[in-house]
């Protein structure tokens, strides 16, 4: 994806600036009712979330060609081709169903029915917890005309987290788009950095007064002039996950670092990224509903996260690293090399999955477990853990 200075950006249509501007007024009336100031966790929250006008809630496209960003599902089926090994291990030791949180297009969510099926492990249920109606339709739509009515029939959309659950929780992509609080800090205190408006929304810093704020990342004796990114709302995400599975794997996949790295001096001004229209830049104050907000994601939290309610950290390794490990290779030589048309777009997926270059070293893979006797196969080699 290429980076762009924030003038060079494509010009939103005419009624995508009316839509924003609907957004804006929302927003606008939130920071009034709060003294003039909401932390950017808020902020997120609504530019991605607001019902009918957010990011995620609205109806512009975000997916594929002609959105904003492209995931691994969408590249190509060898992504669910691959995870479908270890769905099997986790479903053949459980006899539990799948659970995916935030399916996005539903492309994952097909190809991995459609492999399970091939492989005769299909789950009794599909579960997909999507909070956006509108990409709930699209989930719906997509999937009726991929799957046959025999498979559509096994999944159900849920509106929030089951009070039990056995067998697979899987998130591609969930993590970076929860709501972050920025926090700054000066040489003398912690800030934290919170959204204004004058004439536009702007940036102003406050004293911080979240005690876990300032517990996250005190740890790290950050230098002075270091802004960077918190997220409670993840590690509450790990926790209530935690507490309804009964027996299986949680599994998620996610572009983001160890807490080390996540916090190291030289990263002073955090992750926070935005994509817009397949070009990303690091203005999340523009183009509000229209461009999607991301920021990496600290496994080493999400991995305390899991531990401290019970789970037991079962691995973590890079993208392609875990995809070696659940056979990638093995489902690309199903396809023969001299069969150009099919294979070359296979080899050109496998590129940007597993290439350091592209999504192989970035991206990342957490799973933790509770009763699950056998080592999960997409970590029997490279596990890094102790990197956590």
């Amino acid at each position: 994806m290429a980076t762009l200075p924030i003038s060079a950006l494509p010009a939103p249509s005419f009624e995508a600036q009316a839509h924003s501007q609907q957004l804006s007024l929302l927003i606008q009336e939130k920071i009034n009712r709060n003294g003039g100031w909401v932390s950017f966790a808020d902020f997120m929250q609504m530019v991605l979330y607001e019902p009918g006008l957010g990011y995620y809630s609205g109806g512009a496209k975000k997916f594929g060609v002609g959105g904003d960003f492209v995931t691994a599902p969408e590249m190509s089926p060898l992504f669910a081709q691959s995870l479908a090994r270890q769905a099997v291990q986790v479903i053949d030791e459980t006899h539990g169903d799948i659970l995916e949180l935030g399916a996005g297009t539903g492309r994952l969510a097909a190809d991995l029915l459609l492999t399970l099926h091939e492989l005769d492990r299909l789950p009794a249920r599909y579960y997909i917890l999507e909070v956006s109606a509108y990409l709930r339709q699209v989930q719906r739509d997509s999937l009726q005309k991929l799957l046959p009515g025999n498979i559509m029939q096994r999944v159900m959309w849920l509106d929030s987290l089951p009070h039990k659950f056995i067998g697979l929780i899987l998130g591609n992509e969930v993590l970076d788009a929860i709501p972050v609080h920025l926090v700054y800090n000066t040489e003398s205190e912690l800030l934290e950095r919170g959204v204004s408006f004058d004439n536009g929304f702007v940036w102003q810093d406050k004293q911080l007064t979240v005690p876990s704020l300032y517990d996250d990342v005190s740890a790290y004796s950050l230098p002075s002039d270091y802004l960077t990114e918190v997220c409670p709302a993840a590690v509450g995400l790990i926790h209530s996950i935690a507490q309804i599975l009964e027996q299986g794997v949680v599994l998620m996949l996610d572009y983001g670092f160890s807490g080390r790295e996540y916090y190291h001096p030289q990263r002073n001004q955090g992750t926070l990224m935005c994509h817009y229209q397949h070009f990303a830049h690091s203005d999340p104050l523009i183009n509000v509903g229209l461009q999607d907000i991301t920021a990496h994601v600290d496994f080493t939290s999400i991995a305390h996260a899991g531990i401290s309610k019970g789970l037991e950290l079962a691995g973590f390794c890079s993208q392609a690293q875990f995809l070696m490990n659940c056979g990638i290779l093995e489902v690309m030589s199903h396809v023969s090399p001299n069969d150009m048309a099919h294979y070359a777009p296979l080899a050109a997926a496998a590129q940007k999955l597993l290439s350091p270059a592209e999504m192989g070293e970035l991206f990342k893979a957490i799973a933790f477990s509770k009763d699950i006797e056998q080592p999960l196969i997409g970590f029997v080699s490279g596990d890094k853990s102790h990197t956590l």
